[in-house]
């Protein structure tokens, strides 16, 4: 008998998807040194595209009516395993790879300070390992199902996920899985903020400022009066809501000049979409308000919003088993070296953020683990796993997802240990050996899960009661309103 047919699928995975890392890295660089944007990544969706094509996979491109979404599917039948993956990056990020200080290499260029290359190569490079599993255990198993690879642009700023589950792409997919790169290792059992974007556009009356004041009605003067308007409000909010502004439009840079147009960017968040949604009414009637004691206009441009995300209790107990079989990414005395130079740049107040996240995934378990890592630089183990409803502080479009499939999610440690998300030491530690071995991993973790769903139809079919049972009580509505298309970021 060939030994391939006796390996559990845990080696079997890990060799699979061994064979082909250094095209996987090769990938993730690629997407790495494009740093696009949102829904801007024609370059980046391409190459993972082709390469999905080039492993067999059926390519739908242009899904959800985006063109740099798609979707990658391999095999035939239930049960529909969807693998997520992302390749966005953040404007103003730019930074040369593997520097362990801050070097940009284009001036205000873009970066992938949230390590959205490993995030969306991890998810291609586990569905290939998954399809490569199940070609050779076809031909003796006939193992049933569809595994598919979601291209999902967008993520920062843009809620893509949530546009895609409005237009019913996840509608007949049985469960979901992604991941997230991190500074630690851990599930992602925590529920997320749901939130809101509105653009606020204030027109009023051009006029000069010294000769003829009483002609202008500004703009300007309007957004700085809503600004204020909103930061009285914020007493008035329930205690885990957030909400942030930045003026993206001054109307000019003469200070002799009233300003006729001024716009501002509003970003709304709370637990419950509801509270979201309550805020984001009180907010419009302020900014009606600002108009009126300005003597200007007013329009609000909704421009996105996603959900908050629900856990899958079911889902994260199977991933779990998995991460625990296929552990932690090991590290060599050259990353520990480097990861060393990083961490001296991290502040204590990261490295608090940090302990802080592992507690919140991982509960009181978690507490005692963060002790022994005092006076590390790399983690190198697995937090403990605990169901957490304790919150986190932030919002993915993976949200929107968790509501209408069954989801689980991880991280997986590719950054020195207090690495904040969103800044050059991502990009720089997102273009070496720390990154795409966590990637690596990540790839293995979400493989081994998707098999195992695949083998064990009865934890599927529990995944899939436990959210039931949850929508039944409250059910999904789409966050965003029919009318509203995706946007790329404005310069």
């Amino acid at each position: 008998m060939d030994a391939t047919a006796t390996d559990s699928p845990t080696r079997r995975l890990d060799v699979l998807i061994e064979a082909k890392r250094d095209r996987f890295i090769d990938y993730a660089n690629q997407v790495w040194e494009y740093a696009e944007t949102r829904f801007e990544e024609t370059r980046s969706a391409k190459t993972l595209s082709d390469a999905l094509e080039a492993e067999g996979f059926q390519v739908e491109r242009g899904i959800a009516g985006i063109e740099t979404a798609f979707v990658a599917s391999y095999g035939s039948g239930k049960p529909v395993i969807a693998l997520l993956g992302e390749y966005d990056a953040l404007a103003g990020l730019s930074q040369r790879g593997e520097s362990s200080e801050a070097e940009p290499l284009v001036a205000d260029g873009n970066g992938h300070g949230c390590g959205h290359n490993l995030l969306g190569v991890a998810a291609l490079a586990g569905a290939v390992g998954v399809r490569d599993y199940l070609e050779e255990r076809r031909s003796t198993h006939g193992l049933p199902g569809t595994v598919r690879f979601y291209g999902c642009p967008g993520e920062e700023g843009g809620s893509g996920k949530t546009f895609m589950v409005r237009e019913g792409v996840f509608d007949d997919v049985d469960a979901a899985l992604t991941w997230h790169p991190q500074a630690f290792n851990a599930i992602f059992s925590t529920p997320t903020l749901a939130n809101i974007q509105a653009y606020f556009r204030f027109k009023g009356t051009a006029a000069h400022a010294a000769n003829s004041p009483h002609l202008g009605r500004s703009a300007l003067d309007a957004v700085e009066l809503m600004n204020v308007g909103a930061n009285y409000l914020r007493e008035h909010v329930v205690p885990d809501a957030r909400f942030h502004y930045s003026i993206t439009r001054t109307g000019g840079a003469s200070p002799n000049v009233v300003q006729a147009e001024a716009e501002v960017l509003y970003l709304m968040r709370a637990r419950r979409m509801a509270d979201v949604q309550a805020i984001f009414e009180r907010i419009q009637k302020i900014a009606q308000g600002a108009a009126m004691m300005t003597g200007t206009e007013v329009e609000m441009v909704f421009d996105k919003a996603c959900s908050g995300y629900r856990p899958n209790r079911t889902l994260e107990r199977l991933m779990q088993a998995q991460f625990e079989a296929f552990g932690a990414p090991r590290h060599d005395e050259k990353e520990k070296a480097y990861a060393e130079r990083i961490h001296s740049t991290v502040s204590e107040d990261d490295l608090r953020t940090t302990y802080a996240n592992i507690v919140s995934a991982g509960g009181e378990a978690a507490e005692a683990y963060v002790d022994e890592l005092d006076g590390k630089a790399l983690v190198d183990d697995l937090a403990p796993y605990s169901a957490s409803e304790a919150l986190m502080y932030g919002s993915t479009d993976v949200g929107d997802v968790s509501w209408v499939v069954p989801t689980a999610q991880c991280y997986v440690n590719c950054f020195a240990l207090g690495t904040p998300l969103h800044t050059w030491q991502v990009v720089a530690q997102g273009r070496s050996s720390l990154g795409h071995k966590g990637m690596l991993q990540a790839a293995k973790v979400m493989a081994g899960t998707a098999v195992a769903l695949l083998e064990t139809p009865a934890t599927l079919a529990e995944a899939q009661e436990e959210l039931g049972s949850a929508t039944r009580r409250q059910p999904y509505c789409c966050p965003i309103p029919e009318d509203v298309t995706p946007s790329p970021l404005k310069g």
